[in-house]
């Protein structure tokens, strides 16, 4: 075994795994407000303002990324997070900014919930009397959102939430109001994980009370993970996200093995802000443990991966 990898032009000759540009996407975090400073809690991100966003996937699209997930920090919140379907609101403001500078040279993606627009944090509607997350009616209020996405030109609407039967709802949306090409990247087993802190830090979207257990997928479930991917098949997804990445590579895998559909894993945030402390304790090297854990996700069959080291990934490949 050991022919195979006596030099590093055999081993790049016969290597299984490649990762290209055209497999990331990198998470953007734009704010109503403008303020466009350094994520405290994710070391090397910022926030963005619309002008900033555009500026910063132009200099990205010139090096070779072209895929890009959204994410919104509206000014004001609301208990029903209605504030996220509005039509000059900042994801929808900055999509369509973005399409007009660019057009179809990128793709964009939007993140479709309602944790970072409700006061309450939830990413569906609560019953005020039980604290109880409300599954169908919040269905309705998703749609909206999707909708008024696809209104500003995005090209993917990622459901974030994890309520049953949303995709179905806003595929029957989007086709109602004519925007039937627009894809849906469901976020089909998004785990109840600990490694989304740092995000929910960002993002303004930690639960004000309780948990996410009730809807977000148990980690110690497997067999449900392959049912929730069944039924977003069975809806009309287009592309199936597993999240988090990492502690979920046999999910990865099987979902690969199952689906012909297109296979997303996102790298979140607590991935991401470990990997960055490790390597600034001197604990691990930092390049070469990104590459290794953006290799080992594709290695078990992701064919997207969202990750927050996307730009520094996409310097590397090109170096």
């Amino acid at each position: 075994m050991r022919r195979y990898r006596k030099s590093e032009a055999i081993r790049d000759l016969v290597a299984e795994t490649e990762v290209s540009p055209d497999d990331l996407i990198y998470p953007i975090f734009v704010r109503e407000d403008g303020k466009t400073h350094e994520i405290s809690s994710m070391p090397g991100q910022r926030y963005h303002s619309v002008e900033t966003a555009v500026e910063t996937v132009g200099e990205l699209l010139d090096l070779g990324l072209r895929a890009f997930i959204l994410f919104g920090i509206p000014r004001e919140k609301d208990p029903e997070g209605r504030v996220a379907a509005d039509p000059e609101g900042i994801v929808q403001r900055t999509v369509r900014a973005l399409k007009e500078e660019y057009g179809d040279d990128i793709v964009v993606v939007t993140d479709v919930c309602l944790c970072q627009y409700t006061t309450h944090g939830h990413c569906g509607l609560v019953d005020e009397d039980t604290g109880k997350v409300l599954n169908d009616p919040t269905l309705e209020v998703l749609a909206e959102v999707a909708l008024s996405h696809a209104e500003a030109g995005a090209d993917i609407v990622a459901p974030s939430d994890m309520m049953d039967g949303r995709v179905k709802v806003i595929r029957e949306a989007l086709e109602s109001e004519g925007f039937g090409d627009v894809m849906i990247m469901s976020y089909a087993a998004k785990y109840h994980s600990a490694f989304y802190g740092p995000f929910r830090d960002a993002a303004d979207s930690a639960p004000e009370f309780g948990d996410r257990s009730t809807y977000q997928m148990d980690p110690r479930c497997f067999r449900q993970a392959i049912r929730e991917l069944e039924l977003d098949v069975e809806e009309g997804a287009d592309i199936l996200m597993i999240k988090p990445a990492m502690p979920y590579l046999d999910v990865v895998r099987e979902a690969r093995r199952r689906f012909n559909h297109p296979i997303a894993a996102y790298q979140v945030s607590g991935e991401y802000a470990m990997i960055k402390a490790a390597a600034e304790a001197g604990y691990v090297d930092y390049r070469a443990a990104v590459l290794e854990s953006i290799t080992c996700i594709k290695r078990a069959g992701a064919d997207l991966i969202l990750t927050y080291f996307a730009p520094e990934v996409v310097r590397w490949l090109k170096s």
